[in-house]
């Protein structure tokens, strides 16, 4: 679908979590154009180059009159992006990027959705599930996070009839400890049963790897988001640049998600 630039209107802007906030905006042309696991790169400053590159942000939600970005409060430009109001403008490109591909799990009799989410990457994977849950489909979602207050979307998730699995590295929430440690658990639970188990990431690149081998292992077709900073979006600054097993591709042209199995998890 064609990339274009877009003056949005904001519809609201809200703190949901601990430094996150999740910004709606207002474009007929992202709502019927974007796709989950597709992003977008936001400017959020109209007269001035300062800060100088846009944000690359996941689609989170993609509803009838626009989309919603869930971001993390990281430096200056998010920052700034965190104090646009309603009715406020911000200048958006998109949609950008590969989203995921839904084919097989669609086409296949009985198949089940395993979708993990590490941190922030939650953020395009709710726009999947809501996708996915659609179509009737199974899903398990599981939830990593630093602590309790770093939990996004567990409520709205639950409201798809979603079935949530949570993480947390203190323990204040769910199991204690990485989600992978929790992925595992329930892999090795369903042993048996993991044929029709298809399974989609995001996440940081060390989770991603786990998971990556946790497919392989339970011959699960995986994919995965992978993050990286993309500063043009389009493939012009290299800068994206991920090794796979068939040479070097770049994260914002040929992914952002990858076939779990496509990439060198040994130089990333």
């Amino acid at each position: 679908m064609k990339k274009k630039i877009i003056n949005a209107n904001v519809i609201s802007n809200k703190k949901i979590a601990e430094d996150h906030y999740i910004i709606n905006a207002e474009t007929n042309y992202l709502a019927q154009n974007s796709f989950p696991g597709q992003f977008v790169l936001v400017k959020v400053q109209e007269d001035t180059s300062d800060p100088l590159l846009r944000i690359p942000l996941g689609v989170h939600v993609i509803h009838k009159k626009g989309i919603r970005l869930l971001y993390k409060v990281v430096g200056r430009a998010t920052d700034i992006l965190s104090s646009k109001k309603k009715n406020d403008k911000i200048d958006i490109l998109g949609p950008l990027g590969n989203g995921f591909d839904l084919t097989q799990l669609l086409e296949e009799k009985n198949s089940k959705a395993i979708i993990c989410a590490g941190g922030h990457g939650v953020a395009p994977l709710y726009a999947l599930a809501e996708r996915i849950a659609q179509k009737k489909k199974r899903i398990d979602f599981f939830i990593g996070a630093r602590t309790k207050k770093h939990i996004v979307c567990a409520k709205e998730l639950r409201k798809l009839g979603v079935k949530i699995h949570i993480a947390t590295e203190d323990g204040t929430r769910g199991k204690k400890g990485y989600v992978t440690s929790l992925l595992k658990e329930f892999l090795g639970q369903k042993r048996q049963n993991c044929q029709k188990r298809i399974m989609y990431a995001c996440g940081p690149k060390p989770m991603l790897s786990v998971i990556a081998k946790e497919a392989e292992k339970f011959q699960i077709p995986a994919q995965v988001s992978v993050d990286e900073y993309m500063a043009c979006g389009i493939g012009a600054c290299l800068g994206c640049a991920i090794k796979t097993k068939t040479g070097y591709k770049l994260v914002c042209k040929d992914g952002p998600v990858f076939d779990a199995q496509e990439i060198d998890w040994r130089k990333v």
